[in-house]
C-alpha cells in the first residue's frame, strides 16, 4: 500500500479529537501494508492548525483558501480529491463523525472509489472489521480496487500523540462553479459548559421513563452538573421532545465509550446499546428487573429513578465536597 491520506478535522483553530483518532487508525493500517501517512486539511487561515498536525510527524497538504471560510461538503470534497489524485493516494481516511459522514461519501464517488465505513480494525491481509446488525456481527470486509475509501469508528481506537515534526506542502486549489452548488447561510452552535458527548469520560443519558423534558432538567441535570459529565439521552426520549436530537446516543444517533455510562430510565433497545456498549464502566437505573440494559451492565440498580437519582446527586456532591 502506498499513501494513507488522512482528512483532519479542526474546529475554531483546534485540530479535533477525531482526527487524532484518524492518525491512530491510519497508522495502524499503514503498518500492516508498508504504506505511510499523509494528511489533507481544508479551510481558511488554518496555517498554525496545519502546523499542529504536522507535529503528529506527517507530511501535511495545506489547502488555505477564502472559499472554504465554511463546511462546504462539495467544495471540501473537490480540495479532498484534488490531493488524492495528486499524491496518488492509495486510501483516503477519516473518521464517521457528522462531517466525515457528510464527506467522505462524495470523496468516494467522486473517485470512483470503494467504501468501508464505521471500521474498528485493519488486519494484515488487507481486510478490515466493522460491526454490522447494531454491532451484533462483526463483518470481514475489503475493498477492491483503487483508491479506497474509509471511515473508522471513533470509540475504536486510541488519540494519537504527538511524535516529532512533519512537513507542510501548500495547494494552490479553487473549486469551479460546478463544485460549490451549495453556499453557507449559517452556523447554530448550541452552546454548552459540559463535556462535547463524544469526548466525555463521563456521560449520563436518559430515557422516556423521565417521562418530561422538565425532568431531564429537575432530575437528571443535577447529577450531570456534580459528576461534571456530559448529558446524553436514548431515541426514545428524543422522539417524545424531551430533549434535542444532538443529545441522541445510539445507532442513529452518537456513538460514544466513556469511562463511565450511567443510563437512567433506559430499557436498552438494541439501538441504543449500539452507541454505549463499547463503554468501560456502564450503570443502570431501572425499576424493571428485566430491562435489557441490565445484560449490558456492570452495575446495576433496580429501582425508582425519581427517588434514586436525586439520592446519588447529594452523594456525589458530598463526595466531592469532601
Amino acid at each position: 500500500m502506498g499513501i494513507i491520506l488522512i482528512f483532519a478535522e479542526h474546529h475554531e483553530g483546534k485540530l479535533t479529537k477525531p482526527t487524532q483518532i484518524a492518525i491512530t487508525a491510519a497508522k495502524q493500517a499503514a503498518t500492516h501494508s508498508s504504506g505511510t501517512c499523509e494528511a489533507v486539511i481544508v479551510g481558511k487561515g488554518i496555517a498554525a492548525v496545519a502546523q499542529e498536525l504536522a507535529e503528529y510527524g506527517l507530511k501535511v497538504h495545506l489547502v488555505d483558501d477564502s472559499a472554504f471560510e465554511h463546511y462546504l461538503a462539495d467544495a471540501y470534497a473537490a480540495a479532498v480529491v484534488h490531493v488524492a489524485k495528486a499524491t496518488s493516494a492509495e486510501v483516503i481516511l477519516g473518521t464517521s463523525t457528522a462531517i466525515g459522514k457528510d464527506l467522505l461519501p462524495r470523496v468516494a464517488a467522486l473517485l470512483d472509489a470503494g467504501m468501508a465505513t464505521d471500521v474498528t480494525e485493519f488486519s494484515a491481509d488487507g481486510t478490515m472489521q466493522r460491526p454490522i446488525f447494531a454491532g451484533n456481527v462483526l463483518a470481514t470486509v475489503a475493498i477492491e480496487g483503487s483508491p479506497k475509501v474509509v471511515s473508522v469508528r471513533a470509540t475504536a481506537f486510541d488519540a494519537a500523540a504527538k511524535q516529532g515534526s512533519g512537513s507542510i506542502a501548500s495547494v494552490d486549489f479553487v473549486p469551479d462553479r460546478s463544485q460549490t452548488r451549495s453556499s453557507f447561510i449559517g452556523f447554530n452552535e448550541t452552546k454548552s459548559d459540559r463535556p462535547v458527548l463524544t469526548d466525555a469520560k463521563i456521560v449520563v443519558s436518559g430515557g422516556r421513563a423521565l417521562k418530561s423534558g422538565e425532568n431531564f432538567k429537575t432530575v437528571l441535570e443535577p447529577l450531570v452538573d456534580a459528576l461534571g459529565a456530559a448529558m446524553g439521552a436514548s431515541r426514545a426520549a428524543v422522539d417524545a421532545g424531551y430533549v434535542p436530537n444532538d443529545l441522541q446516543v445510539g445507532q442513529t444517533g452518537k456513538v460514544v465509550a466513556p469511562s463511565l455510562y450511567i443510563a437512567v430510565g433506559i430499557s436498552g433497545a438494541i439501538q441504543h446499546l449500539a452507541g454505549m456498549k463499547d463503554s468501560k464502566i456502564i450503570v443502570a437505573i431501572n425499576k424493571d428487573a428485566e430491562a435489557p440494559i441490565f445484560q449490558v451492565a456492570d452495575y446495576g440498580l433496580v429501582a425508582d429513578l425519581f427517588k434514586a437519582v436525586p439520592e446519588m446527586t447529594e452523594e456525589v456532591k458530598k463526595l466531592r465536597a469532601s
